[in-house]
């Protein structure tokens, strides 16, 4: 071990942290009201430094994509990380302040199975849900066998890649796998890469594709959702592809590599993302959307406008207000022919128009008319089965109201609260569903949910790509998006936590 000077006690305040070095480690310290506390000072997730988000209620919320950690233990309190912060002793002396490095990290010994513990949970599906439900039922104490139906996508892979750096090819393939295959076999997690073709709810019972009936004590469904594919003639032509799984995303990346000529099909987050990372490889790019202007029922149409002119000035064309008559070309697309009678040359289209709940295998649960499944707050459907993530139909604790949202990090969330449930936790969702995009070097964040709003009221311009905006229904904030105000929108999810709704 080593000890070293990193501050002077009246460096920091109550309630503040910064970054310091403490020989060749970079450590978060922060003072709270029962004194100092050092941590690592790099988010887990994609190495954010952690100064430069937000100390909140002893909370510490990372700036690029919200991951919270517990600022005395460092234990991860919300995705999108899946890993706690390192915790360094620390003392005062004579008002320096001292921290502690240790030669070698220990990680605590993984949780496994209790051969004498008879329960069986089944976690339905391999994507973020299903990945974060498996690890927190073994920390939570579950000491039951887990069977993990993970379909063919095994290892589980951060998607959000795939749109962005995987595609543009700034992010190579190694960091996709959210853990290693081995990670899962050291808590006694059996993995069974086949799909599940039948869950009986009311019979506790889930038939998997490979023949085997899994008659269970509990169930975890996470199964999330599949690409909608409208009824467009051509759209089964090579490269014509949709992008969820890490198989689309291999495949698009390799044509994308002889590519000149791409089409885009559709304006949403995945659409637009695809867009810029194939500019990023010089393809010539053009989106066709139904819509006037990209993102405007998310985001409202200044912030939509502004987004629309930055993908203009990095070369991205746009046909708006146009929908797709057929993909045509001799076994592979050649061109688009849109509902106007102009057509446009294509090496490759990408289909963003949509995904549905994967939920027609299951049965005995109440489901929306999407097919999503209806859980209550603690994320349960029927005795014993738990959904997750972007299948499941939950209450918005701030509203009451039904929602259903596609967001990787509330899927995260999601699957760890099932898990925790599942293990006895008793927890009801509390979180603020948030995202982030990040487009030709600016990113977008998102958090609460308005599926509309009255009003949208703005702190700084959105074509400036430096704004908070505030989406106000009924006299109470409901959302916040903004862009280069990190720590500001960082302060003011923690206020959504703790307030829920509130009047701005």
């Amino acid at each position: 071990m080593a000890e070293f000077k990193v501050a002077r006690e009246a460096d920091l305040a109550v309630g503040r942290m910064k970054q310091v070095q403490a020989g060749a480690t970079a450590v978060l310290l922060l003072r709270l009201e029962d004194g100092f506390h050092a941590l690592g000072a790099l988010c887990p997730h994609y190495e954010a430094p952690l100064a430069a988000g937000t100390l909140c209620d002893g909370r510490i919320v990372c700036p690029w994509h919200h991951a919270c950690f517990d600022a005395r233990s460092g234990a991860l309190l919300e995705p999108p990380g899946l890993d706690g912060l390192p915790v360094y002793p620390v003392r005062v002396d004579d008002g320096e302040v001292w921290v502690t490095i240790p030669e070698q990290s220990q990680s605590p010994p993984p949780s496994r199975r209790d051969p004498a513990d008879s329960r069986l949970c089944v976690v339905i599906g391999g994507g973020c849900a299903g990945a974060y439900a498996v690890e927190v039922l073994r920390d939570h104490g579950f000491g039951g066998r887990i069977v993990w139906v993970t379909g063919a996508e095994f290892p589980p892979i951060d998607r959000p890649l795939l749109s962005k750096g995987y595609l543009s090819g700034e992010a190579p393939e190694s960091w996709l796998p959210l853990r290693t295959p081995d990670f899962y076999a050291a808590r006694d997690i059996e993995v069974v890469e086949a799909s599940v073709t039948a869950l009986a709810a009311d019979a506790r019972q889930a038939t998997l594709s490979n023949g085997t009936a899994l008659a269970y004590d509990a169930a975890i469904l996470a199964s999330g959702a599949v690409n909608r594919r409208p009824p467009i003639p051509g759209i089964d032509l090579g490269g014509v592809f949709f992008l969820r799984s890490r198989d689309d995303g291999e495949q698009l990346r390799q044509a994308a590599e002889a590519a000149r000529r791409a089409v885009v099909v559709g304006a949403g987050f995945i659409g637009m993302e695809v867009a810029q990372s194939l500019r990023r490889r010089d393809i010539a790019v053009t989106v066709v959307a139904p819509e006037t202007v990209p993102f405007e029922r998310v985001l409202g149409p200044e912030i939509g406008a502004a987004l629309h002119r930055l993908h203009e000035d990095h070369g991205v064309a746009f046909r708006l207000g146009r929908t797709v008559k057929a993909f045509e070309g001799d076994g592979r697309v050649e061109r688009v022919s849109l509902d106007d009678g102009s057509e446009l040359a294509a090496d490759l289209v990408v289909v963003g128009v949509g995904v549905r709940p994967a939920t027609d295998f299951v049965t005995g649960v109440s489901k929306a008319d999407d097919g999503a499944v209806l859980v209550d707050a603690g994320l349960r459907a029927a005795e014993g089965l738990y959904a997750a993530g972007d299948l499941a139909c939950f209450p918005d604790w701030r509203s009451g109201a039904p929602i259903r949202v596609e967001h990787w990090r509330v899927a995260a969330q999601h699957g760890r609260l099932a898990g925790a449930n599942v293990a006895g936790a008793g927890l009801e969702y509390r979180g603020v569903p948030y995202f982030w995009t990040r487009q030709y070097n600016r990113t977008l964040q998102y958090f609460g949910h308005a599926a509309d709003w009255d009003e949208i009221r703005y702190d700084g311009d959105p074509a400036g790509y430096d704004f908070i905006a505030y989406f106000v229904r009924d006299g109470q904030v409901h959302a916040v998006a903004g862009m280069e105000r990190e720590r500001e929108l960082a302060e003011l999810e923690e206020r959504m936590r703790r307030e829920g709704l509130w009047r701005p």
